[in-house]
């Protein structure tokens, strides 16, 4: 049966694991039926866990992040204070349909430290030079926080257009007075390209990135 009160910082824990969980299976494309089946707790437990309404044991907590291939700390963020990096997947290319990190979608796990509490939701394999003036070349490593919309002006993103079918990575760019969105490569031979706000989804916005071959980050946003 289910406690009747909590405490304070077991409501914020609480809040937490529900935002983690609902953005985990958005990303994934597993609904509550596939984890209720995965970890074989019941769908109304399940459903508790990400909606906020009851606390997650440490047995029930790791059950669900073994079936999501996540750390616990991915679903509950008070077991970060001990660790300095996760498993990041990497994903070859940005697909419209399924969760962005669906299996099929994710190529592999990279095992990167992050200095600081900030820690990348996946990594995008670049392919084109079109960032390559903001130090982005093809090849590279991009780290990728899990985002709807941009932080600020300018900011690079990854974004699917219109009813492409694979995305891209671009500096987005706004301003007073137009209804357009823009969207800028990092390389003078690519052309801007203008968009409606509704003809544009950003899945991710920038974090850094390395060089595979040295293992050196580059930057970090």
């Amino acid at each position: 049966m289910a406690r009747s009160k909590y405490t304070e910082v077991e409501l914020g824990m609480i809040a937490d694991i529900s935002g983690n969980l609902k953005r985990i299976l958005h990303l994934k494309g597993v609904s509550q039926t596939d984890l209720s089946n995965k970890t074989e707790l019941p769908t109304s437990t399940i459903s508790d866990y990400v909606n906020g309404k009851t606390l997650i044991p440490p047995g029930n907590l790791q059950k669900i992040a073994d079936s999501l291939n996540v750390l616990k700390s991915d679903i509950n963020s008070s077991f970060k204070k001990a660790q300095s990096y996760k498993s990041i997947p990497l994903i070859d290319r940005i697909f419209a349909g399924e969760g962005l990190l669906a299996e099929q979608n994710v190529e592999g796990y990279i095992h990167y430290p992050f200095l600081d509490s900030r820690q990348p939701d996946y990594a995008l394999k670049v392919k084109y030079d079109s960032m390559a003036d903001a130090g982005i070349e093809s090849g590279d490593i991009v780290f990728m926080r899990y985002a709807q919309w941009a932080d600020y002006n300018g900011q690079i993103v990854a974004a699917l257009i219109n009813n492409d079918k694979e995305g891209t990575l671009k500096r987005i760019k706004w301003s007073e007075g137009s209804p357009l969105i823009k969207l800028m490569p990092g390389n003078s031979k690519h052309k801007v390209i203008e968009v409606l706000p509704n003809q544009v989804r950003v899945l991710g916005v920038y974090m850094g990135h390395f060089r595979p071959e040295s293992h050196e980050e580059i930057a970090k946003g």
